[in-house]
């Protein structure tokens, strides 16, 4: 008994560099937030924090710029996320079928994935450019555009190439946890099925997708969650712009803190938006991660 006990204490002493340094970098952050955002620290007050209660948040709740950032973030957030999990599935569906190259398929897959946010963003900046970009070249050759589109310079437009840079970069990502999901469905549930008459869109709806629930789970809430603090993308390609109609949270966020020097409201910004996220953690759990399905 004695000796489990001194075999406890010398794991948990072998821990404890570990578990400190982890939680000074994990718990201080947050610890610092929560308390900075109950402070008014900007160049009003000479950059010395003083304490405001409520008034950070009080203001955030007035701000009619955080929020309209708020579903401006959340739209684009189930535009990309909505997307990269329909082409995902469809291209994790075509490789796991694919008789050869799927070790091939794998690597390609990541390239998007694995490339620096910022330096994809300045390529996709010359790709819509309005003069030289080759989408604009490719639609007029097509015969859809009769004058070059300034894509980014109009506000939907501006969106719509953030969504689809956005998409292009992470539906890999989404592709190879799918793929990951798909091997390990037995086989024999499919040979059953066909057995006993089930097509192959049966099958799908009736094994396949329940079956990937858990690493659809996955896909989609790790990318949600990051979809909503995107900040590299939108910073390098647009800036927020034109005006803020491409303005997310993070950005927002961002603006205050190193901008306007607004730390005490950045802070709450920060906070606010960590509640938004686990919300929409909680929703995505209740439709996705819970064991029995909703009706």
């Amino acid at each position: 008994m004695s000796r489990n006990r001194d075999s406890a204490a010398t794991a948990w002493w072998l821990l404890a560099p570990t578990v400190i340094l982890t939680g000074g970098i994990a718990v201080y952050p947050v610890a610092r937030t929560l308390i900075l955002s109950v402070f008014t620290q900007n160049l009003g007050t000479g950059l010395e924090p003083v304490f405001a209660g409520w008034t950070n948040y009080e203001r955030l709740l007035a701000d009619g710029h955080f929020w309209e950032t708020v579903v401006r973030t959340l739209v684009f957030t189930v535009l990309a996320v909505g997307a990269e999990l329909v082409l995902g599935l469809a291209a994790a569906l075509a490789v796991h079928h694919s008789p050869f190259g799927r070790g091939m398929a794998r690597t390609v897959a990541l390239v998007p994935w694995v490339l620096p946010t910022a330096a994809l963003g300045l390529g996709w900046i010359w790709i819509f450019n309005d003069q030289f970009g080759v989408v604009n070249d490719l639609l007029r050759s097509a015969g859809l555009l009769d004058k070059p589109l300034a894509w980014l310079g109009q506000p939907a437009t501006a969106f719509t190439a953030l969504v689809l840079a956005d998409v292009w970069k992470t539906t890999p990502f989404i592709t190879l946890l799918l793929l990951a999901g798909l091997q390990t469905i037995p086989a024999p549930l499919y040979e059953a099925a066909e057995m006993d008459g089930a097509g192959r869109w049966q099958r799908f709806l009736r094994i396949t997708l329940p079956m990937l629930r858990p690493a659809i789970f996955v896909a989609v809430l790790f990318r949600a969650l990051q979809s909503f603090g995107i900040f590299d993308l939108v910073y390098v390609m647009t800036g927020g712009g034109p005006g803020s109609a491409t303005e997310t949270v993070a950005l927002y966020t961002y603006r205050n803190f190193m901008r306007y020097l607004d730390f005490g409201y950045g802070a709450a910004l920060l906070v606010a938006g960590s509640v938004i996220l686990a919300v929409m953690t909680v929703i995505l759990w209740f439709f996705l991660g819970r064991k029995d399905p909703v009706a």
